[in-house]
């Protein structure tokens, strides 16, 4: 892939440069931080003469009239990295493309920023293709945002670290009230995780305070030698107390796969966490115990917040490559971190192997179970055994 940065010769002539910025999909703390790097430096790296354009409320912000767009400058922008969401708002779904294509003919935008997960990312390439058919003279970066860290390639996606740490508060306060519910105290925790565990995983890591950890790419057993409601109980009869934290992508073979999709056309999930407390209580009652259990879902305070500091520096590096990529020529790509370094990366390449999963015979996984001495329950087959030899998982 293409290494990015600046070049010295310059495809576009910066007082001719019309850009716009547009944020699709859910929240993810980071993203007021991308919005501000890619205007300042389009008008202080650059030193653009035309406008930059906020399209509200995602890509139907494009011609919506009550939504019209907003101007950014650099004073509108000074600020806004010290809230969570985004200034520009969100939507999921929304995407016409002979609207969009009008307002960027109207508006003579020359280059398009598309900050969002991998539908988002399948529209930016849309948008990149029919440009490029029309022969309009229009560069589109896409600058990949996803808060479960699944996205392909990458190191790690903006606004994960931040996330993971927000998470720690949760798990405290669940630990605070299985503790205090003597002698059957037991905390839930349900993250962010449709269909990767990273975020319920590095919490759990990061938190020390977790007895069972469950994520999509391990299946849920509940009963048996290798059942985590045995395991539970054992932690509860020696403690006093357990804490679980469960992915909501987690228990799919148990719950069923939903057949509902959102606008985006992701799949609704059903309710994991309701589903272990009742598991937990219906186990202990068997037992000839009751349980006190306190389910906690944090996962829209976790995604609400602004970006931390590691993020913060990754969101600058993230804007200012994608500006650098579009002066320099590119169009049709999105940019990231891929081995400690930023890269360029063509658009169907990234979308094409997302969503990104945690690899189950990996370390992170190791870790998990040694910290919670959990029972393994990973499936070990031909598939996840070749997902071994190729996979990183640090």
């Amino acid at each position: 892939y293409v290494r990015a940065g600046p070049v010295e010769k310059l495809h576009f002539n910066p007082k001719n440069v019309n850009a716009a910025i547009v944020t699709c999909g859910g929240l993810c703390p980071g993203l007021n931080n991308v919005i501000r790097e890619v205007t300042r430096a389009l008008f202080h790296l650059y030193g653009i003469e035309g406008k930059v354009y906020g399209i509200v409320g995602g890509y139907k912000g494009f011609y919506d009239p009550k939504t019209p767009p907003i101007n950014l400058t650099v004073e509108s922008v000074e600020n806004i990295h010290h809230e969570g969401g985004t200034i520009l708002g969100s939507s999921r779904g929304g995407f016409d493309m002979d609207k969009i294509l009008e307002f960027i003919r109207s508006k003579k935008i020359r280059q398009l920023y598309v900050i969002g997960g991998d539908g988002t990312h399948r529209g930016a390439f849309k948008i990149h293709e029919t440009c490029m058919e029309k022969g309009l003279h229009v560069a589109v970066a896409g600058i990949p945002k996803t808060i479960d860290n699944d996205v392909d390639y990458l190191d790690r996606s903006f606004g994960f670290i931040t996330s993971v740490e927000a998470a720690q508060t949760a798990i405290r306060a669940a630990k605070v009230e299985a503790s205090c519910n003597l002698p059957n105290g037991v905390g839930i925790v349900k993250l962010m995780g449709r269909s990767s565990g990273f975020i319920a995983a590095h919490a759990t890591l990061g938190s020390g305070d977790v007895d069972l950890c469950l994520i999509p790419e391990v299946p849920i057993v509940l009963d048996g030698p290798n059942g985590c409601l045995p395991h539970l109980w054992r932690r509860v009869k020696k403690n006093g107390y357990a804490v679980i934290v469960v992915a909501e992508g987690a228990g799919e073979e148990l719950l069923g796969e939903s057949t509902e999709t959102d606008a985006s056309g992701n799949k609704k999930l059903p309710q994991i966490g309701e589903f272990m407390k009742k598991a937990v209580n219906d186990y202990f009652r068997k037992q000839g115990e009751e349980a006190t259990v306190k389910y906690i879902d944090p996962s829209y305070m976790i995604r609400s917040v602004p970006a931390n500091a590691t993020d913060t520096l990754y969101c600058m590096q993230l804007g200012q490559n994608a500006v650098h990529g579009c002066f320099a020529g590119y169009t049709g790509f999105s940019v990231g971190l891929c081995n400690n370094k930023m890269c360029l990366l063509p658009i169907p390449e990234l979308v094409a192997t997302s969503p990104r999963q945690m690899n189950p015979m990996g370390r992170t996984w190791e870790r998990i179970l040694a910290v919670t001495r959990q029972p393994n329950t990973r499936k070990i087959t031909r598939k996840s055994m070749a997902r071994t030899k190729s996979s990183s998982d640090a």
